[in-house]
């Protein structure tokens, strides 16, 4: 099983998001946060259940689709980092994540 690790970045998106949903519904902020979470911990045994970033086209770059967010990741060996959570109406700009080489 691979560990999960959220960069400060991702960490702070599901916040921001959280938030935002919290303004029209404490409920479904929870349902969202619980979602995401949930969706996150399933990469531990299965990295590779997301697509590849159409916008990097690095197959170590991927994404999982929740509602109307992209959860992006970086698998590294027997690590998935968890880099950024984006709406999908967003095109995503590689030079905001924190992409390592495998080598890190």
């Amino acid at each position: 099983m691979a560990e999960i690790r959220w960069t400060k970045q991702a960490a702070d998106d599901l916040e921001a998001i959280t938030s935002f949903i919290a303004e029209d519904s404490i409920h479904y902020a929870s349902l969202f946060a619980l979602d995401g979470l949930s969706a996150v911990e399933r990469l531990e045994t299965f990295p590779f259940l997301g697509r590849i970033v159409p916008e990097i086209n690095n197959p170590s770059i991927r994404e999982i689709i929740l509602g109307y967010y992209r959860i992006a990741y970086q698998i590294r060996g027997e690590l998935i980092e968890i880099l950024t959570i984006y709406h999908t109406a967003r095109l995503l700009d590689p030079s905001r994540l924190e992409i390592r080489s495998n080598y890190d």
